[in-house]
């Protein structure tokens, strides 16, 4: 398998399951970091990099075309929070049960 659709995959795959549900996380640092890590594990892989070639991170992204995924994470963050937003407040009221009292009580 080359590296384009290996990488085609990884994005298709692997950032789709990080976007799922992360609308609301809140990562502390150590969490980013260790997201950053892993992402980087996979794109040294990919391209036959090891660590001992000393290649920096950043040069490795450009090679690949890809961001950091905490990056992008915070985007998504931020259309999600739009969209919200914007919502009508009857919309939310009915669909997310706010403002609704228990009906079993």
């Amino acid at each position: 398998m080359n590296k384009e659709t290996k990488l085609r995959i990884h994005n298709i795959t692997v950032k789709a399951a990080f976007k799922f549900g992360s609308e609301v996380w809140v990562l502390k640092k150590r969490e980013e970091q260790r997201l950053e890590a892993a992402q980087m594990k996979f794109l040294r892989h990919l391209l036959g990099i090891t660590k001992l070639d000393n290649e920096k991170n950043q040069c490795i992204r450009q090679k690949n075309g890809s961001t950091e995924h905490s990056k992008g994470n915070k985007q998504y963050q931020k259309k999600w929070l739009q969209h919200v937003q914007r919502m009508d407040t009857d919309y939310q009221n009915k669909h997310y049960n706010i403002n609704r009292k228990d009906e079993g009580t």
